[in-house]
């Protein structure tokens, strides 16, 4: 297909295993991250938005003949170019100097830097607009979300107004350190400012986490305490107990490898019906009294649903009980039996609102307000730092005067950079540190007893109900205390780049493209009905407004989050499932109709998003919520160019390797011409099966390459198809209609269906009879009448299938053997009769032995190989249609790990292996 455009580099092949590598290794970044300013929710990893922005304003080698005549000379200048952005998506050269100025002289050569905007409409954490500055471009960026446009701001416009700024803190100026570059004097002034906040908390609150007294055999000292076991209760329904017994899952604090465990032990006296506990070490004698369906009582045995528990929360009936402490120990945490804690005073505020939508369950057990998520001591901490801020605020004002700060009188909220704005952003920073501390101080958090620390509340996407759970300690030195969250913000403020400032603004995503003159859209959209980004932000949003409205007032304007006009698929908030449907697909048609009008056109928009193909009752390969965006770019006049699969997933084994989705597809789109043709379903068809063996071909190349996984090749096959599909301004189905993507996307799975199968042809016959009996019969029995039919077709006799050893014929039916039961220590130069299928099930028995083993039997196998991995491919898109999800596994697993298994296959190792299994 000839393009109207200057195709750029993202257009094209990329690096995939390099920008999936960096990018899953990215999530186990902690310190220094901007994601530990603020909790938000599925956020793009920095290394994949880099790599998009980057690679999407570089003109591709095959826009430059004149330069780059031949395909050896434009491959060799992509190699080039390659090396450059494998170097700027490691997470180390962030901000190396060397490796940034490389890559925007790279740019500066394909544009104007200075007449560049990036927009993401919707910016959410700032990942695109900081990754933006990174790189030297002016960025906006735009939420409806004032969480999102707070955290955004932090991230992306702060820290450049104050960049290489020497902290005004009285302690640091008295320093020998005299340069502070980037945001480091900023992060520094927060970080004194917090320690004084933590300062005059424990003078205010102190005695309110009193130090807990040591057994002799513990060291018969006072020890800190670093939290509180509580399990909620509830009245138990049985007559016979005149009293509250605990929900408890299983009672284990500790355990962790290598060390007993350590479990709560509730003791019940008949007598005063009273339930009393006590910390064991070791035999541990399983219990648990809550579960999903319900729960027992500890005392009776009797047992209670679910319902029963929700009424009584609902009446005030649900109370809690002190189950046992944990210590900071010498060497390592002390556990000590509950004693009596402090009488608790009222907080002078509370949270306001009440939680909204389906984002959480507390609601049904009677907690329908957010102050109902916090103990009285955790409220009492949290509105003591939040009361603070105000008077650590003077100090602030009176040290910036002192440090010779302009009194401009221009606040943060107006870009000032002078005394008032400069407390302003200090400020803002150490709510985000209260905010922090609702994350971990709330009745919603868990303790992670295989890591002995506190877990937050957003562990997951979701606001959780919890039985048994932990009240930290603010002072202490462990998990959860304010000095450690405080020092995770400090740590990513001193990192964050200053290169160009972004600009962040509070703006519906249907308007703000034409507020932006020619933009570059980059952006990562709500996914369908994934998550409730409203719902589940008001739980630090009420935070953050009674912290932050006089210094934020506009986005602090309103009571609760915006929430009619937020682009997802709420069933809860629209009435309907389709009424929720209708709300997403009609509001992201004018998103993207914005995109196709105000895009610049000399360059492509990036999408990012993310899916999984579910099949509907007819069996055909859709997601609603793709679907719906899908049908929205095409209708708003947008074509697709590209579409590139990003895994963001940790790596594991290869034994713990999963069936899944590449956690990110990027988009690459382009108005589509105004003169475009249109085409007929027959028409759409046949450009299909023209076009897409070759996009096909490179992609398995790519796979081969690259370490991704067989699970994205229908996924990825998508790009092409829809770059068919999207070129046309609208293709008619054969009674007249216009054809939606619905039904486009199983016409690209079938041809994508039809095309694997051909390359089936490429198999051995033994290998394609297999193939073909495998996807009717699995490994089950079928009629030996059918398998004589079909071994002739495929040029073979059932007798020499089962004399291959695949296979076994008796009492006139013929199965295919497993895995397990094939020969063992099969050597393939001294076999016969090998076979492709033969090569694919012992290549799976190695690696469950080593990938060393595995790569020993693909040396053996030399040209085989090949035809293997094309097996694989085939043997996954089987297991995937029959929905046979641990086959599924299996032959995905090979596949994701094949490239190493090539590499390591040139070693010594690899080929000094018996292969015995």
């Amino acid at each position: 297909m000839t393009t109207p455009y200057t195709p750029k580099l993202i257009e094209g092949p990329l690096p995939l295993d390099v920008i999936s590598r960096e990018s899953a290794r990215e999530k186990s970044i902690g310190h220094g991250h901007p994601a530990a300013l603020h909790r938000w929710w599925a956020r793009r990893p920095l290394s994949a938005v880099r790599a998009v922005l980057w690679s999407s304003l570089i003109d591709d080698p095959s826009a430059r003949p004149d330069l780059f005549p031949t395909d050896e000379d434009q491959a060799r200048e992509r190699r080039r170019l390659f090396s450059i952005l494998e170097d700027l998506v490691v997470w180390e050269n962030s901000n190396d100097p060397d490796v940034l100025n490389k890559a925007q002289k790279e740019l500066s050569l394909s544009l104007s830097l200075s007449s560049v905007k990036i927009l993401d409409p919707f910016c959410g954490g700032g990942a695109i607009p900081l990754e933006a500055s990174r790189l030297g471009l002016s960025a906006v960026g735009g939420d409806l979300n004032p969480v999102a446009v707070l955290i955004s701001k932090a991230v992306v416009e702060i820290p450049f107004l104050y960049k290489g700024l020497n902290p005004i803190n009285p302690e640091t100026r008295k320093s020998s350190l005299k340069t502070w570059s980037g945001a480091q004097g900023l992060a520094e002034d927060v970080r004194y400012y917090g320690e004084l906040i933590c300062k005059k908390a424990w003078e205010r609150i102190g005695h309110l986490y009193p130090k807990v007294q040591l057994s002799q055999e513990q060291g018969g000292t006072e020890a800190t305490v670093i939290a509180w076991f509580w399990a909620r209760t509830v009245q138990s329904p049985d007559p016979s107990w005149n009293g509250h017994v605990p929900l408890i899952r299983s009672g284990i604090l500790r355990e962790k490898r290598g060390k007993p465990i350590i479990w709560v032990e509730p003791q019940v006296d008949i007598e005063s019906q009273l339930v009393s506990y006590r910390l064991r070490e070791g035999d541990y004698r399983k219990y648990s009294t809550i579960g999903r369906n319900g729960g027992s009582c500890i005392a009776t045995g009797s047992t209670f649903k679910l319902e029963y528990i929700r009424e009584q929360g609902k009446k005030g009936g649900l109370s809690k009980a002190l189950i046992g402490i944990v210590a900071e120990g010498h060497k390592e945490r002390i556990y000590v039996d509950p004693i009596d804690i402090p009488d608790i005073p009222e907080a002078n505020w509370i949270p306001e609102g009440k939680f909204e939508g389906k984002s959480t369950n507390v609601p049904s057990y009677g907690m329908e307000s957010f102050a109902d998520i916090f103990t009285e001591r955790q409220l009492v901490a949290l509105t003591t730092f939040s009361d603070l801020l105000k008077d650590v605020k003077k100090i602030i004002e009176e040290d910036a005067t002192d440090a010779g700060l302009i009194n401009d009188g221009v606040r943060l909220r107006e870009s000032g950079s002078g005394k008032m704005a400069y407390v302003d952003a200090i400020i803002t920073y150490l709510s985000f540190a209260i905010d922090k501390c609702a994350d971990y101080w709330s009745t919603l958090g868990n303790w992670q007893n295989h890591r002995e620390s506190l877990g937050p509340v957003f562990a997951r996407q979701v606001i959780p109900m919890t039985w048994d759970f932990v009240e930290s300690n603010p002072f202490s030195n462990s998990s959860g205390n304010w000095l450690g969250l405080l020092g995770s913000i400090c740590k990513s403020i001193s990192n964050l780049p200053v290169g160009e400032q972004g600009v962040i603004l509070q703006r519906d995503a249907k308007s703000i493209a034409s507020e932006i003159e020619r933009p570059i859209i980059c952006t990562d959209p709500p996914y369908y009905n994934n998550i409730y980004y409203a719902d589940l932000s008001d739980y630090f949003y009420v935070w953050l407004r009674h912290n932050l409205s006089e210094i934020w007032p506009d986005e602090c304007s309103t009571l609760m989050t915006p929430k009619r006009d937020e682009i997802v698929a709420n069933t809860y908030r629209a009435g309907s499932k389709e009424s929720a449907h209708h709300h997403f697909e009609n509001n992201m048609f004018k998103v993207m109709k914005q995109i196709a009008q105000f895009q610049n056109p000399d360059f492509p928009a990036t999408i990012f998003y993310a899916f999984k193909q579910q099949a509907n009752q007819e069996g055909e390969k859709i997601s609603v919520g793709w679907e719906s965006f899908l049908q929205a770019l095409v209708d708003a006049g947008l074509m697709v160019t590209a579409t590139l699969p990003i895994s963001t997933e940790k790596p594991g084994g290869s034994r713990s390797r999963k069936a899944m989705l590449a956690s990110s597809v990027v988009i690459v789109c382009r108005s589509r011409p105004s003169n475009a043709p249109m085409a007929t379903r027959g028409g759409f068809v046949a450009k299909l099966r023209e076009e897409l063996p070759d996009y096909i071909r490179l992609l398995q190349e790519q796979y081969q390459k690259d370490n991704i996984a067989s699970v994205d090749m229908a996924q990825s096959a998508i790009g092409p198809g829809m770059r068919v599909f999207s070129q046309y301004s609208k293709v008619i189905a054969a009674n007249g209609s216009v054809m939606p993507v619905r039904d486009a996307l199983v016409l690209i799975n079938e041809v994508l269906g039809e095309l694997l199968s051909e390359k089936g042809a490429e198999l051995d016959a033994t290998s394609r009879f297999a193939l073909t009996w495998y996807e009717e019969y699995g490994y089950e029995l079928g009629p030996y009448g059918k398998a004589d039919i079909l071994a002739r077709a495929k040029v073979t006799s059932v007798d020499s299938v089962v004399k291959s050893g695949i296979a076994e014929s008796r009492d006139g039916q013929v199965r295919l053997l497993r895995r397990e039961e094939l020969e063992k220590g099969w050597e393939p130069k001294e076999d016969k009769r090998r076979n492709d299928w033969k090569a694919v099930q012992h290549l799976i028995r190695m690696l469950e032995h080593s990938e060393t083993k595995a790569a020993g039997l693909i040396w053996q196998l030399g040209g085989v190989a090949d035809r293997a991995l094309q097996l694989t491919y085939l043997l996954y898109a089987v297991c995937e249609e029959k929905d046979w999800s641990e086959e599924a596994v299996v032959y995905n697993g090979l596949v994701t790990v094949w490239p190493e298994l090539v590499r390591l296959s040139d070693t010594p190792a690899a080929r000094q292996q018996e292969l015995k299994n």
